[in-house]
């Protein structure tokens, strides 16, 4: 082989290190969009149980003041909106703790193979936080409409 397509030894350290950087990288993209798909979750249970609370009070007021006389009906189809929302909020959840453990253990292994860095930070993440917070609120409403 000659010199010319024979690859210099400096080049092949370049391209393993800047392969090692974009490996990791593609650790924290795949990490953002979890997030991101966490958030959707979020966005379409708050809007499940939102309505459905909303439901069942705007027809439980209607009945107190006598405009409707009977109220179950909605009210039942609410709950059931607010218990499909804290379902798929809580499976969401579910989902996001079980992809993300398992993208920390694949990068654990990557970096003692010495494949990435792994040197940045890998932290908690705030939309977990939101999202559990949010199916506590869920299972308050909850509370809230069977009293």
């Amino acid at each position: 082989m000659s010199e010319q397509a024979r690859p210099a030894a400096g080049g092949d350290d370049v391209s393993v290190e800047l392969s090692r950087r974009r490996t990791g990288m593609s650790f924290q993209r795949t990490r953002m969009s979890a997030d991101r798909t966490l958030m959707s979750v979020i966005r379409t249970s708050l809007s499940l149980i939102s309505f459905g609370f909303t439901i069942a009070q705007f027809f439980q007021k209607l009945k107190l003041n006598d405009l409707v006389t009977s109220a179950h009906e909605p009210r039942v189809f609410g709950m059931a909106l607010v218990w499909l929302g804290i379902a798929m909020l809580a499976f969401g959840i579910a989902y996001h703790v079980q992809f993300m453990l398992g993208l920390r253990r694949t990068r654990v292994e990557m970096k003692g193979h010495h494949m990435i860095h792994g040197d940045s930070a890998f932290p908690v993440s705030l939309t977990l936080i939101a999202a559990i917070v949010l199916l506590g609120i869920g299972i308050a409403a909850i509370v809230f409409l069977k009293s």
